[in-house]
């Protein structure tokens, strides 16, 4: 028992350089590792949302169905969410590095095939493949973050700030590269800019990324492992059914039903167990309770943005999707600037009970503002003042909640820790598009049923009236979300900055509580 906390004491100080003696070598390597493992966090980012761009036109191409086109997204969105849990696990027994380059390498494999698809069965297979890939790549990268900056406070801040503003950022950087591939080349290369992404990481891992070896004597929970898989693929495939054909279906209603079923299943086996795949005390600290909670929030209403105001420029607005990328860089700008200040400057100071609050009152404020855009208003007027504060509120959630997310815990643990959150973002993500397609569709329809002359053949401005009160309510809706997010977060955290040192008192949690 000695030798295995010993060993983690070892790994969570990060030394990179192992072989290198004093600090200048090892802190100027973890610093070089953070940029390879931000790359591959905005790969996996950049994949949710800059094939979207590209969609239309690979359907034309292609020749498939637009049933079908809807499954190229949630063919990724599916693998990735429902094996995040076992890639973080995996991580942790075989060794971080191993899977991360693992995760690299499939990913680029997958991105290659899709890119060269001929046709829909082939574009799905590698969809699924990277999302099976990200589900690997992406909780290897945050717990390497983790472990790496576990002992000192104030550069763990730094490091989660610039991987909180990649992780935030990505989405929106993704439409606007998915505009100028789709755009200036082709579809195609709105896959293929992995490779040159993923070589240039799988150098940088080969490098700069120690080995970090795995635990011995451990085995995989095998039943928690199919029971927590097949309950997230039931929650991920009934949440995507229910933005096409409805809550009442049964192909919606069966597998989320089927799903929840599951994970309540999996909480039983993982009490019982002893080698669980997730330990609970990992989700049921209050800080990292927290943590997941805003992600999670954030992952929902983050897609009102993303998707239905990116509807709006380009519907109502009539912005090209190129314009429409550009269109979301000041928001990208202030997710950043949002991530490295608060994650870099206050969060170890303050910890992340003012700031995450904060962040989610910020998206809150934004939210609402949008609910004034109309059919004649401007980017400038009615969208861009929004869009800043939203940026600010993302930022600030992401920096210190990916840093809360990871801390107190053993780095054999950090695996697990690290795809929680990218579960709570996916989901949440599948969540906004089930939750706010259909309320979108119902209001369109009930306003087109109470205001049309004609409701089987509504005249085109009843139609644009109907649609910006649909956007209406989706913003509401998300400004009270972020709203009710601000008070749940600033119940849960602890007063007090982080404890990161990975020792016992560490989960005695000895430090001022309130």
């Amino acid at each position: 028992m000695a030798s295995s906390e010993a060993a983690d004491r070892r790994l969570a100080l990060g030394a990179l350089d192992a072989g290198a003696g004093g600090g200048g070598p090892r802190v100027a390597n973890r610093w070089i590792a953070l940029v390879v493992l931000s790359l591959a966090q905005l790969m996996v980012i950049l994949d949710s949302t800059i094939v979207n761009i590209a969609l239309p036109t690979a359907q034309r191409e292609l020749g498939f169905s637009t049933d079908d086109r809807q499954w190229v997204v949630t063919g990724y969105a599916l693998a990735f969410g429902s094996l995040l849990l076992l890639g973080g696990r995996l991580a942790d027994l075989f060794g971080r590095k191993r899977l991360f380059i693992i995760g690299l390498a499939g990913f680029a494999a997958a991105s290659a095939a899709g890119g060269a698809a001929s046709g829909f069965e082939m574009l799905l297979i590698a969809r699924v493949a990277q999302g099976a890939f990200a589900a690997i790549l992406a909780p290897a990268a945050l717990s390497m973050v983790s472990v790496t900056f576990a002992d000192d406070a104030d550069e763990r801040g730094r490091a989660f700030g610039v991987f909180g503003a990649v992780s935030g950022a990505g989405g929106a950087l993704g439409l606007l590269l998915g505009g100028v591939l789709t755009q200036d080349l082709s579809w195609r290369w709105c896959l293929y800019v992995n490779l040159i992404i993923a070589v240039v990481a799988f150098i940088g891992a080969l490098t700069f990324l120690s080995d970090d070896g795995r635990r011995e004597h451990t085995r995989l929970d095998i039943t928690g492992t199919v029971t927590a898989v097949l309950g997230l693929v039931g929650i991920a495939y009934g949440l995507g059914n229910a933005a096409s054909k409805g809550w009442n279906d049964l192909w919606t209603l069966g597998p989320v039903i089927a799903g929840v079923a599951l994970v309540i299943v999996f909480v039983l086996i993982e009490r019982r167990v002893g080698n669980p795949l997730l330990p609970l005390p990992v989700i049921l600290d209050r800080d990292r309770g927290a943590a997941y909670l805003a992600i999670g929030i954030s992952g929902i209403g983050g897609f009102a943005v993303f998707l239905f105001l990116t509807y709006y420029l380009e519907e109502t607005l009539r912005f090209s999707p190129l314009q429409t990328g550009v269109a979301f860089l000041p928001m990208v700008g202030l997710v950043m600037v949002g991530a490295v200040v608060s994650g870099t400057v206050l969060l170890p100071r303050v910890g992340p009970r003012p700031l995450v609050p904060a962040g989610c009152l910020f998206a809150a404020i934004g939210m609402a503002m949008l609910t004034g855009i109309g059919a004649a208003s401007s980017y400038s007027g009615g969208v861009l003042p929004a869009l800043l504060m939203i940026g600010l509120g993302l930022g600030s959630i992401f920096g210190p909640g990916q840093n809360a997310a990871t801390s107190g815990v053993w780095s054999h643990e950090a695996g697990v820790a690290s795809a929680m959150v990218n579960i709570a973002q996916q989901i949440g993500g599948s969540i906004g598009l089930a939750v706010f397609s259909s309320l979108s569709v119902t209001t369109i329809a009930d306003y087109v049923d109470t205001h049309a002359a004609t409701p089987a053949r509504p005249d085109p401005a009843t139609i644009v009236d109907a649609t910006l009160v649909s956007y209406h309510l989706v913003f509401w809706v998300a400004a009270a979300l972020f709203l009710g997010g601000a008070v749940l977060t600033g119940l849960l955290f602890r007063s007090g900055p982080l404890a990161v040192a990975p020792d016992s008192s560490r989960r005695a949690d000895a430090r001022v509580v309130k």
